[in-house]
């Protein structure tokens, strides 16, 4: 039997199932979603814009435009209509707030991944409690209204790849997704595809905004948060991502996002 209150509903289910949402005639939805390790949503797209945040596992969100890792703690912001598919990594609870869009000014364009403040964690997890069909003049309306200014004060969270379109630059992403300890040089990886060292350095500049080296470090860095989602060991994943050692690995990790593995997610 269905319920008018669809905002208090958790579900393991795909979004897909939730056609309702969006129809709700609220500027404002909340709903939470739990996921199983590994689930993947199928490429889709919403009438309301998204922020979706886990409070425990890791997913990535994958656009045309590249992928973007959001660890416990964070959220990324996805605005209407942009297609995306959603990976989980270990037990997924994602918290998804629906915003029509045309309702409110000054919310982020594009895909990023933000910073939750403990206060924007507590709204969201008391949002979730509310009639979806509240007041809209009401105290719980005056919630919604403090949960859109918020988002629009997050910090922005470098926790992106850029997916590069370029033949030659995608068959070296495409490899490194099959095996991201290769550690080939950009010359040597120019013998494989066919360009020549100069041609490779000035497209990644020009497609990533990064170097090469730059770029692999990122890729690695989204690599270890989903696994260290699916908790595998520091050991295992120092390796997997061709580090000689654990200590070669979470020197890295520091220095890129100022805290070791451990103190990153308990944080």
């Amino acid at each position: 039997m269905k319920t008018k209150n669809i905002a208090k509903r958790t579900k393991s289910e795909p979004e897909g199932l939730f056609p309702d949402v969006e129809k709700i005639p609220r500027p404002v939805v909340v709903v939470a979603l739990n996921y199983p390790n590994n689930h993947m949503i199928p490429a889709h797209t919403h009438e309301s814009a998204q922020l979706l945040h886990a409070t425990e596992g890791v997913m990535t969100v994958t656009t045309d435009m590249g992928v973007w890792v959001v660890p416990p703690g964070r959220a990324v912001w996805i605005p209407m209509l942009k297609r995306h598919e959603i990976h989980a990594f270990g037990r997924l609870s994602m918290r998804t707030v629906y915003i029509k869009s045309e309702s409110v000014s000054g919310l982020p364009r594009e895909c990023c991944v933000v910073s939750v403040t403990q206060l924007m964690k507590e709204l969201i997890l008391h949002a979730i409690t509310l009639p979806c069909l509240y007041d809209l003049k009401g105290p719980d309306a005056r919630v919604m209204q403090v949960i859109l200014d918020q988002i629009k004060t997050l910090s922005v969270t470098p926790l992106d790849l850029c997916i590069p379109k370029d033949l030659r630059l995608n068959k070296i992403y495409r490899i490194f997704n099959q095996n991201p300890a290769d550690n080939r040089s950009l010359e040597e990886w120019g013998k494989h595809v066919g360009a020549c060292s100069r041609t490779l350095t000035r497209l990644f500049q020009e497609e990533t905004a990064m170097s090469f080296r730059q770029w692999r470090r990122q890729f690695r860095i989204l690599e270890a948060l989903k696994r260290l989602g699916r908790q595998e060991s520091v050991t295992n994943i120092a390796l997997e991502l061709g580090y000689d050692s654990p200590s070669a690995f979470i020197s890295m990790f520091k220095k890129t996002l100022g805290k070791t593995p451990g103190q990153y997610y308990k944080g």
